[in-house]
């Protein structure tokens, strides 16, 4: 799915944050130690349980960092050609299809505080972000923070490339946590329990099936002008997207990372298969059908 060039996007939601690089810190395409320690319950998570004694427990300030606007992303055409003016623009058509969404419901909508870029390491609310825990959301600033290196990882993975859509669904789904967050879904939950009916996995797929709604009807979103922000996305874009779901799916990552070996009870983000099946209810039935705290653990 690509930006029409002529549309002009708001990149004030994201910022690039420099400096803050933990000392030995560990990638995520290199860091495999961290990594496999925090697959099943940060790898494209949100951080609601401490994480597990990922973060080092520093705070805010621990991590000396500036921040820079994106200023510089204006245009669709700018989304098109550049990394973080893509993130920019998908934040921006994401925060126009959630009010519009909200609005229609009778519900108050506010958006992220922030959509945070950096590498190595970054201060938050919830502790001290690291690479090596993949995109996530914080609840506790209501901001998201990833580092675009989370796509080169991904395309290793996948032995493909990570296409423009793709890329997107990531920034869709977190920002789907931001919607559970404000929408009081993640209220009254076990965030702690796993395994395939557990409310963690719940909570992922439907964050999934939020991305797919926003796709379906990314091509709507307009500009102050009117100009539709995003292009329809063909079915090769859909298919890269699918991909991508598949990839962080948890017994993918557990086959991957332990030699073959999958364990059901430990999940906390869905099999592959259901990350697919629930991007693509989404995609076909919109957030209405997001209903994963309403079926049996055998439909999810």
């Amino acid at each position: 799915m690509t930006f029409n060039p002529n549309a002009r996007i708001d990149p004030s939601r994201t910022r690039r944050r420099r400096g803050g690089a933990a000392a030995g810190g560990v990638t995520l395409a290199g860091g495999l130690g961290l990594v496999a320690l925090l697959l099943l319950s940060n790898w494209l998570g949100v951080d609601l349980t401490g994480l597990a004694g990922a973060f080092d427990g520093a705070s805010r300030s621990s991590v000396s960092q500036s921040e820079e606007s994106l200023d510089a992303c204006r245009t669709g055409a700018d989304a098109n050609a550049d990394i973080d003016c893509r993130i920019a623009g998908a934040a921006d058509s994401l925060d126009v299809y959630w009010s519009g969404f909200f609005a229609n419901q009778g519900l108050e909508y506010r958006t992220v505080r922030g959509l945070y870029l950096f590498s190595g390491a970054t201060g938050t609310a919830c502790g001290t972000g690291q690479t090596g825990m993949g995109p996530f959301y914080c609840p506790g600033d209501e901001s998201i923070y990833m580092d675009t290196a989370f796509f080169d990882a991904l395309a290793a993975q996948a032995r493909t490339e990570i296409g423009p859509l793709a890329q997107m669904y990531v920034v869709a789904h977190e920002w789907g946590h931001h919607i559970q967050n404000i929408g009081g879904i993640m209220q009254g939950l076990d965030l702690r329990d796993t395994g395939p009916g557990s409310d963690t996995v719940r909570l992922e797929l439907q964050a999934d099936c939020f991305a797919g709604a926003w796709i379906a009807a990314a091509a709507t979103t307009t500009d102050d002008a009117g100009v539709p922000l995003l292009i329809e996305p063909t079915q090769a874009e859909l298919e890269d997207a699918l991909a991508a779901a598949r990839i962080v799916g948890d017994d993918f990552i557990q086959r991957e990372m332990g030699g073959g070996y999958v364990n059901p009870e430990a999940w906390t983000h869905g099999s592959s298969e259901s990350r697919m099946r629930w991007l693509t209810t989404g995609t076909e039935q919109g957030a209405g059908a997001c209903a994963t705290f309403d079926v049996p653990a055998s439909e999810l």
